[in-house]
């Protein structure tokens, strides 16, 4: 199983830390391994670069983009999809986080990912077991002539 915290990040470190990808993902990784004055350090730069989730602008986005997509459903305010046994996908909306949690190949994950993308510019996805992170909508880089 893959599991995903997708964190909005604020756009103006968004745009710095694009291309350093791995620097935010170390953020989250030692904020999960910290304990004591540490984790609350931490925790407080993490706050500093996250924007608010609109929980209901998700809700809406999700809605509009897959009610008519034969393999999702939703119960008790989470978000499912099953393409057959072969990719299934689960979202939660929190506060702070997204949390994707995905089985199978990466049909279903992927779908819900390019309705996220649309929601918002500056998501990133953190899989702190399998060490991987990445934005779901990267940031263009401005080139200067």
């Amino acid at each position: 199983m893959r599991t995903y915290q997708l964190y909005l990040i604020d756009d103006e470190f968004a745009s710095h830390y694009f291309g350093k990808e791995r620097m935010v993902y170390q953020l989250f990784k030692d904020y999960k391994e910290a304990v004591g004055e540490y984790k609350k350090i931490l925790e407080k730069q993490i706050d500093f670069i996250l924007k608010p989730i609109q929980e209901i602008k998700i809700h809406q986005f999700i809605s509009q983009y897959l009610q008519k997509n034969k393999d999702f459903y939703t119960n008790n305010g989470l978000y499912y999809l099953e393409i057959g046994k072969r990719s299934t996908a689960k979202l939660e909306i929190h506060e702070r986080c997204l949390m994707l949690k995905a089985n199978g190949n990466y049909e279903a994950e992927t779908i819900f990912f390019e309705v996220l993308r649309k929601t918002e510019s500056s998501f990133i996805a953190i899989d702190l077991e399998h060490q991987r992170c990445g934005w779901l909508k990267p940031i263009k880089e401005r080139k200067f002539v």
